[in-house]
């Protein structure tokens, strides 16, 4: 079979060839789209879900979605070692500069453009190394208070003042929203806050790790009422079988029936498993239908593949005694996982255990899905650990 028409794509936000199984996240999306547009509250979005489940293929959709109908829009991601300001300030020069060049009277672009200035300078905040370059005297008063949950509202409150006198509308994408600190998470639930009272035309999508919710809770209480949460998780068997054989079919070729359901197993559905497997299939079979056989010659090489890069580059990120902790997880088999549990496993004190579990929270290696319980944050990682580290020792 030729390799160059391979139907998938295995990477990092690569977008499918199907779609299957976010329907209903999509039509939610346009739900909140079409509202907002025409000055209608709709709750914003937050998508959750662990690593190589598809968060980022959806925002991606969603900003297509969102330029489709009108919308101008922001896609960034966040990540540690970048504040919330950094992040915004460079795209938002960029959105006024482009609401200028739409034709209509009034002067809120400009407006914005100052108020911009203002909250850039009021923070003290070097963007980058990159100055905003932005000619014009910053506007006394406004969003220059230098406090993040008074500011970044009235910016927010400029922004969707500005779309609506251009007759527009904007769409601000977030990928990692988990990454930013609580005083940044607080800011950016009362500048949607702030967008609802006031029925701007301004609409968040953000996407994050399962932990987010919990995050966004316990910023602001009134969160809930702001955002939807929608859980994007591993695929139902119909909607990975499809995943897998209409773009094959697409492609005039099939899978075998028996093939499809072991690469389901393989993968327990999750979307950026499936890319993997389809794809090193296609390639190992010599004809049409693709059969188990081929599956499972397959198999080894995409287990290479994904230790090799999938799996090996959040390892190397990890100390010696996040590894042995993680390696413990695993001991203890498919997860969820007692933080007591894990204790025992590595016979030590529970609260001695306090400062590495921290830090694998935040380097996004694991989450407490409820209170007491740890699970990693990357699927089948616990097979990996196995593979990584053959023998425990605690």
């Amino acid at each position: 079979m030729d390799n160059i028409r391979n139907p998938f794509s295995p990477g990092a936000g690569s977008p499918p060839p199907e779609l299957a199984g976010r329907e209903g996240i999509l039509e939610q999306a346009r739900v909140l789209l079409g509202r907002v547009r025409i000055r209608r509250p709709e709750k914003s979005i937050l998508l959750t879900g662990l690593r190589g489940v598809g968060k980022t293929v959806l925002l991606n959709e969603i900003e297509r979605l969102a330029r489709a109908d009108g919308y101008r829009t922001i896609l960034v991601e966040a990540h540690e070692s970048k504040s919330l300001v950094s992040l915004l300030a460079p795209p938002l020069r960029s959105l006024f500069f482009d609401l200028n060049r739409i034709a209509g009277a009034g002067d809120k672009v400009r407006r914005g453009l100052a108020v911009l200035k203002s909250f850039v300078g009021a923070v003290r905040v070097k963007v980058g190394d990159v100055d905003l370059g932005l000619d014009i005297a910053p506007e006394p008063g406004s969003a220059d208070s230098g406090d993040l949950e008074l500011d970044l509202p009235n910016l927010f409150v400029a922004v969707g003042e500005a779309a609506e006198e251009r007759g527009t509308a904007v769409a601000i994408l977030i990928d990692e929203v988990q990454y930013f600190s609580t005083a940044e998470l607080s800011a950016l639930v009362m500048a949607m806050h702030k967008m609802q009272q006031r029925q701007l035309p301004v609409v968040l999508v953000g996407a994050g790790l399962p932990i987010l919710p919990g995050l966004v809770g316990e910023s602001k209480s009134y969160a809930e009422r702001l955002f939807n949460f929608p859980d994007v998780g591993a695929l139902p068997e119909a909607d990975a079988i499809r995943a897998l054989q209409e773009p094959v079919e697409a492609a005039g070729e099939r899978f075998a029936d028996d093939a499809l359901m072991e690469i389901v197993r393989l993968t327990r559905g999750y979307p950026y498993f499936l890319q993997e497997w389809g794809y090193q299939a296609w390639n190992y079979a010599a004809a049409s239908p693709i059969d188990l056989q081929v599956v499972r010659e397959a198999s080894d090489n995409v287990s290479r593949r994904l230790d090799e890069n999938f799996f090996r580059v959040r390892f190397d990120r990890l100390t010696p005694r996040e590894k042995t902790y993680l390696r413990a997880m695993a001991e203890l088999g498919p997860g969820p996982y007692r933080t007591g549990d894990v204790a025992d496993t590595l016979q030590v004190k529970i609260n001695t255990l306090g400062p590495v579990r921290a830090s694998l929270i935040k380097k996004g290696m694991v989450y407490s899905p409820s209170h007491g319980d740890m699970a990693f944050t990357v699927p089948l990682f616990a097979d990996f650990m196995r593979r990584a580290m053959p023998v425990f020792t605690p």
